[in-house]
């Protein structure tokens, strides 16, 4: 019964700790992966004004416009 009792804790532990990790998965860490992915489609779709001038105003950085997403947002230059 002792070892029984004693699967049974470490069992009630690892169940706790996976509940505590996807917790602060799901609530801290999936958030910014979520809005950095959405920001780089953004960027594929998007269509950009990548000249030098507004680059060098942009600390290189274009001005980006995308029909779906509502005003203009900033892409890093890649290219």
């Amino acid at each position: 019964m002792k070892e029984a009792t004693g699967e049974l804790n470490s069992t009630v532990i690892v169940v706790i700790s996976i509940g505590v990790l996807m917790t602060f998965f799901f609530s801290y860490l999936w958030p910014m992966i979520h809005s950095n992915f959405k920001k780089e489609s953004d960027c594929s779709g998007a269509t950009c004004n990548c000249s030098k001038e507004v680059r060098e105003a942009n600390d290189g950085k274009c001005l980006c416009t995308h029909k779906d997403v509502d005003g203009e947002f900033t892409c890093v230059y890649k290219g």
